[in-house]
């Protein structure tokens, strides 16, 4: 039987705006469950450089991009919003009582009355080397995502990538793979420079197998992978045993199935309103990156501008027998909103 979740608005991506519009639904007594492909909270901040350090944040100097989706999620705490996480948002439909569903990938059915579009720059899709067998191996042995460290526990992983992720989660995995091996084309990094040096102090103590001026070509096993084929700059082809492979190559953004669901859509991005930031179908909202309208910049604090306007219409359209009445925070603050 499909799961049903109902709740005032269905939040699809739960990037930093869409955590943001949590906590401003929450102030106006509305309750927001969150849909989200990753595995994760926090968007491209967390999936691709939660290390990077912001600037452009009102209040903090700088914030690592990290430490900026933590606070929110502390922030949005005392609302217990609900997640749908390493799910797409595949279908939405109009209810005969007027509400929405959004059906998720998983078949998991979401009904509100509201959707908010906060996608980022889209769904978020692994960006795949061209490995000729790598679809057969997806989910035999091939990951694009560590959903779970200790999937991999006392297991020969194979990643490949010199970016944030790639340094992050092969530091991370040192400690639990049995052999953690390490794959990058050349020997600079892209990542965080207290990360590099991490990574090359445990490769020097022989906690990571680091192999440099490379790359993974080809993969090997039968119905499971067994074993990666690597072409090395000068030593040529070699293979390396491996139960696990793990590409980390950032992620692509596309649209998705959002782009079928009816919504004006120029360049890759949702039209709307910027009185509210409503789309073009009554109900359904676009806050953040995913939007676009005359004079449009994509910034996160741009992002959380939309989504307390973006509230204050919703909040007529989920209670439309009830006033709103704006309070500010510095009054009332937010001790008895707890949904």
């Amino acid at each position: 039987m499909d799961k049903i979740i109902e709740t005032d608005i269905v939040i699809i991506g739960a990037g930093p705006v869409g955590l943001f519009a949590v906590f401003e639904a929450g102030l106006l007594k509305m309750r927001c469950h969150l849909i989200d492909v990753l595995p994760h909270p926090g968007g491209q901040l967390m999936e691709i450089y939660p290390k990077k350090p912001i600037y452009d944040i009102p209040g903090y100097p700088s914030v690592l991009a990290g430490d900026l989706v933590k606070n929110l999620m502390e922030q949005i705490l005392p609302f217990n919003p609900g997640f749908t996480l390493g799910e797409r948002a595949e279908n939405v439909e109009k209810q005969a009582d007027g509400r929405w569903c959004v059906t998720s990938s998983q078949g998991t059915k979401h009904i509100a009355p509201v959707i908010f579009v906060a996608g980022g720059l889209g769904c978020f899709e692994p960006r795949k080397p061209p490995i000729a067998n790598i679809e057969y191996f997806e989910d035999k042995g091939v990951e694009y995502f560590v959903r779970n460290p200790e999937f991999f526990k006392n297991r020969n992983v194979v990643i490949a990538g010199g970016g944030d992720s790639a340094l992050d989660w092969a530091i991370y995995l040192s400690d639990v793979a049995h052999e953690l091996s390490l794959v990058h084309r050349r020997t600079e990094f892209r990542g965080a420079p207290d990360s590099v040096e991490k990574v090359l102090e445990l490769a020097k103590s022989g906690k990571i197998k680091l192999i440099t001026n490379a790359q993974v070509v080809g993969l090997n096993g039968n119905g499971k992978l067994d074993s990666v084929v690597i072409q090395h700059d000068t030593d040529g082809e070699f293979t390396l045993n491996t139960d696990y492979f793990v590409p980390l190559f950032g992620l692509t953004p596309k649209l998705g199935p959002i782009a079928d669901w009816g919504l004006a859509v120029d360049k890759g991005a949702i039209e709307v309103n910027t009185l509210d930031y409503s789309t073009n179908v009554p109900g359904i909202y676009a806050i953040g990156d995913i939007n676009t309208y005359p004079g449009k910049l994509k910034l996160i604090l741009c992002g959380f501008h939309e989504a307390t306007l973006a509230c204050q219409s919703a909040f007529k359209m989920a209670r439309p027998d009830q006033k709103l009445s704006f309070k500010y925070t510095t009054v009332t603050g937010i001790e008895g909103l707890s949904l």
